[in-house]
């Protein structure tokens, strides 16, 4: 039986967090160090990321109605723009065109609260502990930065990023492809609010499952690999027994960020590049 949603006034209540050392580390954990028991609490929690735990955070129930409203704007917004372009869309830009379509409609204000407040909290509160690499609601990548890969409605950097993936590609064969490339704040708050409904507004079961907005590297050139075929099973553990992944670590290309002993909060990744 899962444990019932606390009902806090304000977003987030208090949380148990890591001893300091075990925040915005690259190391992974000792798995030496496993007899201590906050270790091995902490890699219960990352190893079982869709499971409830008794001190997750959750967004007061009362807020249900309004995130899944916002959602909802947002899934306007992308409908509207295309699901490629949607990726690259800033904060600004969202509102534009949320201020300007019809088929959209412009946010309310307690709509934009929730974005903001969903941003701007610290995520260390409810167990992710990876750095803010895009520390402001609206930053953008610019379009002349980036780069259309044919066939995947995916867009990638230019430069390390995009070199990479060619390279791999080449290598490994064509029945790799791109599966997510840039996503700038606002496709990564749809994803997130999204990820928190599906939880039943757990915060912290949805940072296991994936960066809050303004964590993820995705912003800033990291980018995800699947196989041809193998569907929504590139994006678990399966895609790490295909002969495509085995093939990258031979070759010396995988650098996993989010490795099964992480300290960032998150799931073990495989299929996700690490460039910066």
């Amino acid at each position: 039986m899962t444990r019932a949603p606390p009902e806090p006034e304000a977003i987030i209540t208090e949380a148990t967090v890591l001893e300091d050392g075990f925040k915005h580390t690259e190391r992974d954990v000792d798995l030496n160090d496993l007899e201590d028991k906050e270790i091995g609490d902490y890699l219960s929690k990352i190893r079982n990321f869709d499971a409830d735990f008794s001190n997750d955070i959750y967004l007061p129930t009362e807020k249900k109605t309004l995130l899944t409203n916002t959602i909802n704007r947002l899934e306007r917004v992308q409908t509207y723009v295309g699901h490629g372009n949607f990726n690259l869309i800033g904060f600004d830009e969202m509102l534009f065109f949320a201020r300007n379509y019809s088929e959209i409609e412009d946010f309310e204000k307690a709509e934009l609260d929730l974005l903001e407040e969903i941003f701007f909290t610290d995520a260390n509160q409810y167990g992710f502990f990876g750095e803010k690499v895009t520390p402001e609601l609206t930053s953008r990548i610019p379009i002349p930065d980036v780069v259309k890969i044919h066939g995947s409605g995916h867009y990638l950097l230019k430069g390390s990023s995009y070199n990479l993936y060619e390279q791999i590609r080449q290598d490994v064969g064509k029945q790799l492809l791109l599966t997510s490339g840039i996503r700038n704040v606002v496709k990564q708050m749809h994803l997130f609010l999204g990820k928190a409904l599906q939880s039943d507004l757990n915060l912290s079961k949805a940072s296991r499952s994936l960066a809050p907005p303004g964590h993820s590297f995705h912003c800033i050139g990291d980018f995800d690999v699947g196989k041809i075929g193998l569907g929504e099973l590139n994006f678990t553990e399966d895609f790490s027994r295909t002969e495509e992944f085995r093939r990258m670590v031979n070759l010396g290309y995988i650098d996993i960020r989010y490795t099964d002993t992480n300290l960032y909060g998150v799931r073990y990744e495989p299929w996700h590049i690490k460039i910066a």
